[in-house]
């Protein structure tokens, strides 16, 4: 019987594969199980409804009141009544920031910086993400080289070099260089970055590249295979986005970068810029700079900088400013209801509203590769006249770089659709329209939080954020107030009941109350994807992935957050749940545990452990504490046979020694 059963949930044969995915009602799968297992059926109840209520729904912990701590929140002016024709610009470097850009106002980053640049200070500039520090240093390069007696031309090697921490950032910084030097073609912008082909890369540093936008691991590897790159007349440093290059594990190719062009070549000008200032950055301000201006948008330019030790000495957290039209929303789901929670709110905003664009963040590139799958399988549904076909698209550090490229060109031009990402995106990325920011994966800290939901509400725009929290989570509230952030709530049976709007999510019966009808939608929109999970074994192990993945993920939060996200604190049964698995997979790999025991009754004993989540607080009796977070650090890659062989030797040893020991008598 249980080999049949497993046949028919993994849809093994030739039939299955071929056979087109058809959804089912919760009513027919339990007519099924009637069949399977016959027993005696209840008399219905006049006036009751006939549908059972789905498991869904049941054996979730209680949703905990969310306390919301009073807080002021960091305002920075945006815009100021200036305009660049104010300062000392080239009058067709003003022409083209007005009529190729667009830009008429001066942000107030830009109003505080561009001055200290043009006047040749070095400077650390730390302002709320989306607030036009591209164009704060981009501007003084410019006009600084274009002024150069004799002109610039291509054979004078890099005047100005500009670090940034990913492919997608170093393309947008140069497409910014490109629209600036229009008036100016004798300087010639270039950018090098991982992904692309390194001969193509030589021969335009061999042509000549005036302004060298580039990604750390890329320039070192120039600098130490590359003959014809030389830094003897580099005027100008740039490092922007400085605390997630570092963030990265980029510090020893900006030492090897710093050491290059400190070999070579006149005093150069350097500029830092952060949204965030950790004693990483401070580390490396020191380092770089020579008597820098420090320049806070919510403030003004001065001499000071105020450190992260300075701050623990007072007992004070860092203030992050966000910007003030984005709405920031929390909603607490269950494990078990998250993947399905997560479907209704991108139909209702994407599907039942129009022009939305949704960026979802989650913690690994194997749940996003699922979360696409999935979603464009289930929920894409045909194009019609009333409604396009919903768009979804993944971004991740495993991707080509042509597919990384394509997928960033693609979703900048699209006017709705949704976006499944990776950190890989949380910073600097300038994606027109976006109005969505979906954490469905918490962040690590509250400075990614800020880089994340600062997708949205860009240069005075308007946009909204949303972040998904488990019931045992909801510390994390408290940890962004700590830094000045301030979240609404959302309740989760809200965003469920967008549902009600599609027909295709209802069910067959009677209710006796709108909750009760949302939620039974709900189950039908998660039988659909579990079926779907299930329709092959292809798509069975990619759920796997992503949630061995995801369990790798939560294990290496930071030690300040444990006791908000510790890996003891999740009920694998219901993460599954999450993941579109019916149960909790056995034997992963190494690292999530042991395969299940064959003793039938453990097992037992071990399922009714797992449904009471309330008792067991979801931790897995089986391991000791640390033991389980130990076993999750094992290589993605491992066999999962590491322990077993140990064993297999201590057992071949004893077993030599023994014979060895009775040979001995024998003689």
């Amino acid at each position: 019987m249980k080999q049949k059963g497993e046949k028919r949930r993994f849809g093994s044969s030739e039939d299955d594969k071929r056979s087109s995915f058809k959804r089912r009602r919760p009513q027919e799968e339990e007519e099924e199980t009637d069949r399977r297992t016959p027993q005696k059926k209840k008399k219905e109840e006049p006036g009751r409804s006939s549908i059972k209520t789905s498991s869904l729904f049941k054996h979730n912990p209680d949703i905990p009141q969310i306390s919301r701590p009073a807080v002021s929140q960091v305002k920075e002016e945006i815009f100021t009544s200036d305009s660049f024709s104010d300062f000392e610009l080239h009058a067709h470097l003003v022409a083209t920031l007005n009529k190729v850009l667009n830009i008429s106002r001066v942000t107030s980053v830009q109003k505080q910086t561009i001055p200290v640049l043009l006047s040749g200070r070095d400077a650390v500039v730390r302002s709320q993400t989306g607030s036009g520090k591209t164009l704060s240093y981009a501007i003084p390069v410019v006009q600084s080289l274009q002024a150069l007696q004799p002109k610039v031309s291509r054979s004078d090697g890099p005047l100005a070099v500009v670090i940034v921490p990913t492919r997608e950032l170093a393309q947008q910084t140069f497409q910014t260089f490109q629209k600036l030097l229009k008036p100016f073609t004798s300087i010639v912008p270039g950018v090098l970055m991982g992904g692309e082909k390194r001969k193509s890369e030589k021969a335009r540093l061999r042509k000549g590249i005036n302004i060298l936008i580039s990604t750390p691991g890329r320039l070192v590897d120039h600098i130490k295979h590359t003959l014809c790159i030389a830094f003897s007349a580099v005027r100008w440093l740039v490092l922007d986005e400085a605390d997630r290059t570092l963030d990265l594990g980029f510090e020893k190719d900006l030492t090897v970068i710093l050491n290059s062009l400190n070999a070579t070549g006149p005093s150069r000008q350097n500029v830092l810029l952060s949204a965030t200032l950790t004693n990483g950055v401070t580390r490396l301000g020191d380092i770089c700079l020579r008597d820098p201006v420090s320049i806070h948008a919510s403030g003004s330019a001065s001499s000071d900088l105020v450190t992260p030790a300075d701050r623990s000495a007072t007992g004070q957290s860092e203030s992050f400013a966000v910007p003030e039209a984005l709405n920031q929303f929390v909603v607490v789901v269950p494990s078990k209801i998250r993947l399905v929670c997560l479907a209704a709110f991108i139909l209702d905003k994407c599907q039942f509203a129009r022009d939305n664009k949704l960026i979802v963040f989650v913690s690994s590139c194997e749940v996003a590769e699922f979360l696409r799958s999935i979603f464009s399988s289930v929920l894409a549904g045909p194009s019609t006249n009333r409604k396009p076909r919903l768009s979804f698209l993944r971004l991740h550090g495993n991707m080509k770089q042509e597919e990384r490229s394509e997928v960033f060109q693609q979703f900048s031009a699209a006017s709705s659709g949704v976006l499944i990402c990776t950190d890989v995106a949380a910073r600097g990325l300038d994606l027109p329209g976006v109005t969505w920011i979906v954490q469905y994966t918490p962040p690590t800290a509250a400075a990614e939080y800020v880089h994340r939901v600062g997708r949205t509400a860009r240069i005075g725009g308007r946009g909204s954020s949303l972040i998904f929290l488990a019931p045992t989570e909801t510390a994390f509230v408290n940890e962004l107030a700590n830094h000045n952030i301030s979240l609404s709530e959302m309740k989760l049976l809200d965003i469920l009941s967008s549902l009600m709007m599609d027909d295709a999510y209802k069910g067959r019966g009677k209710y006796h109350s709108q909750d009760q009808e949302t939620r039974e939608r709900a189950t039908v929109l998660q039988t659909d994807l579990e079926n779907f999970v299930h329709s092959d074994v292809r798509s069975v192990q990619t759920a796997k992935r992503a949630l061995q993945s995801f369990l790798r993920a939560y294990a290496a939060y930071p030690a300040h957050l444990k006791h908000i996200f510790h890996i003891r604190f999740l009920h694998l049964g219901h993460t599954a749940k999450s993941f579109g698995l019916r149960d909790a997979p056995a034997g992963l790999s190494a690292a999530t545990g042991p395969s299940e025991p064959k003793n039938p009754k453990k097992k037992r004993n071990q399922n009714q452990n797992q449904k009471s989540p309330v008792k067991s607080q979801g931790r897995d009796k089986r391991f000791l504490p640390g033991q389980r977070e130990r076993r999750l650090f094992h290589s993605e890659f491992s066999s999962g046979l590491e322990g077993r062989d140990a064993k297999t030797k201590k057992k071949k040893k004893k077993k030599k020694k023994e014979l060895g020991q009775s040979g001995e008598e024998e003689e």
